[in-house]
């Protein structure tokens, strides 16, 4: 295999003459990052890096410049995970879960579980969310296209796959309309299907589509760069404690001598004093004055 990598990239491809298109997403420091700020067992970081390709992937999917975000909620010792992708391919991601942690079929993860995909176009749009059971879907990649079937009523199929360095993902989909060759999506479908975990992680993009669809005529896009950042800051932690109200605020402040917030996405951490709380909700509906840093 060769040594050179496709890094922190999404690749955009169509079949020239068919309605099919595809993606293709390789997380390598965006992983690490992830990594880096939670230790997770082996059968969680594969889950969670799967979802985190599988995001960046269906980022490109909707109609609006918004961000997307990946919800599964279940049963199993995996509760809950939470993946999000920006316009800008900022992803991030955290999971939740219960030992002890088998390794297994995407059931035994997380149990009865749902489904979620939240489409957000910002500029105070409303959001879409369409939601699924997992059901009896293997693995991340088959829940997916069973979502696409449910909610989008579009053909599409997903290939995932994620170890401790690198997380990637390839996603084909037949588009609306009339085609002149129609077999074109069971024939590349089958094709796909020949992928393995080893060729998805290792191979470069040129070299995996040279693979699989060298007997197809296949147009490569430029790569997008995608990378890991996490959209917290201070003023987001600000209102969520003036949505907490001034009371149980000072009650935490009294019980703790302060109050800590810490972002699970990324760890970064957030404290206020007395002071920064009396600050905090005596400026509400005033101008902003310069807060004192600690």
């Amino acid at each position: 295999m060769s040594t050179s990598r496709d890094r922190d990239v999404l690749h955009r491809f169509v079949f020239e003459d068919t309605n099919v298109r595809g993606e293709l997403v390789h997380l390598d420091a965006t992983w690490k990052a992830v990594l880096e700020r939670r230790v997770y067992p082996p059968p969680v970081r594969e889950l969670l890096g799967q979802a985190m390709a599988a995001v960046v992937l269906l980022s490109t999917t909707i109609k609006y410049q918004g961000s997307v975000t990946l919800q599964l909620r279940g049963k199993g010792p995996v509760t809950l995970l939470v993946v999000q992708a920006r316009p800008d391919r900022h992803v991030r991601g955290i999971a939740h879960w219960r030992d002890p942690v088998p390794q297994g079929a995407l059931g035994e993860l997380v149990g009865d579980a749902q489904l979620a995909i939240t489409i957000d176009p910002g500029e105070g749009r409303d959001r879409y969310q369409g939601i699924v059971e997992t059901g009896d879907a293997p693995d991340l990649a088959r829940a997916l296209d069973g979502y696409f079937e449910r909610s989008e009523q579009l053909a599409t199929r997903l290939w995932l796959a994620a170890d401790d360095s690198r997380a990637a993902g390839m996603l084909l989909q037949q588009l609306p309309g009339e085609t002149r060759d129609a077999d074109a999506w069971n024939r590349i479908v089958h094709l796909g299907e020949t992928l393995t975990t080893g060729e998805l992680l290792n191979l470069t993009d040129r070299e995996l589509l040279h693979r699989l669809f060298h007997e197809e005529m296949v147009r490569l896009f430029e790569a997008e760069p995608v990378s890991f950042r996490c959209d917290c800051s201070r003023e987001r932690t600000d209102a969520l404690l003036r949505g907490l109200g001034i009371d149980e605020v000072r009650d935490i402040l009294a019980e703790q001598g302060r109050v800590h917030i810490e972002c699970e996405f990324c760890g970064h951490a957030y404290d206020y004093d007395a002071v920064d709380v009396e600050q905090l909700f005596a400026a509400e509906g005033q101008p902003q004055v310069p807060r004192t840093t600690h």
